[in-house]
């Protein structure tokens, strides 16, 4: 089976507990308004790797690795690759699987339990800028975090939002050849700031959604 991505990388430390390996897939079907990883929207078949390849390769990391977060693009528009991948990845790795996806929580329990029941934390629901966006590991403040296993519910606590916790909103830096690209949750409007203090210093920059620096959460 086979699973279309749109990136891999080690480590990444803004998007759940500890040093991860985190996994965008390619192709969503939602379209969220002012969603900023627009180059994830479109389905590509030549971005398809077989699941046991991605895991042979990504292996070494999993050693070493807090645990793994998969984004996207969506990730439940491949649901069965999804579930064969979440069942690989813990075979290499004994740290918590989290999923971000658009979906509401009450579709993905009802029509993916299968895939549901094997991650520890789960954040649903659409993007939507209007709904505020002050909470942690969200985009937007409608969005909700699910902990699913005593794994998950031992390392993020369900008072997220009021504990120590890192809440703090920060993103990894990935430098790859002759591009650059952020992962992690920026505060609203703080990309616009960035390209605005890149033009002032006279460099310019290639945008996933012709508006924003790629940044992906």
């Amino acid at each position: 089976m086979k699973i279309a991505l749109n990136k891999v990388h080690f480590p990444i430390t803004t998007l759940g507990h500890g040093r991860r390996v985190g996994i965008w897939t390619q192709g969503c079907s939602i379209h969220c308004p002012g969603c900023i990883s627009r180059d994830t929207w479109e389905p590509d078949d030549a971005r398809a790797v077989e699941v046991g390849a991605l895991i042979e390769l990504l292996a070494p990391w999993l050693a070493e690795a807090d645990g793994v977060t998969i984004s996207g693009g969506e990730p439940f528009d491949q649901a069965p690759a999804l579930g064969e991948l979440v069942a690989g990845l813990r075979r290499h790795n004994a740290g918590d699987v989290l999923v971000f996806s658009g979906h509401p929580h009450q579709k993905l329990f009802a029509e993916h339990a299968a895939v549901t029941a094997q991650i520890d934390v789960l954040i649903s629901e659409p993007f939507e800028a209007g709904a505020g966006q002050t909470l942690t590991l969200r985009g937007s403040d409608n969005q909700r975090i699910f902990l699913l296993s005593d794994l998950a519910r031992s390392r993020y606590p369900a008072d997220m939002d009021q504990s120590p916790w890192p809440t703090k909103r920060r993103l990894d830096v990935v430098l790859e050849g002759d591009a650059l690209w952020m992962a992690g949750i920026p505060h609203p409007g703080e990309m616009a700031r960035l390209r605005q203090e890149l033009a002032r210093r006279g460099f310019g920059c290639q945008t996933s959604d012709q508006r924003e620096p790629v940044v992906r959460a």
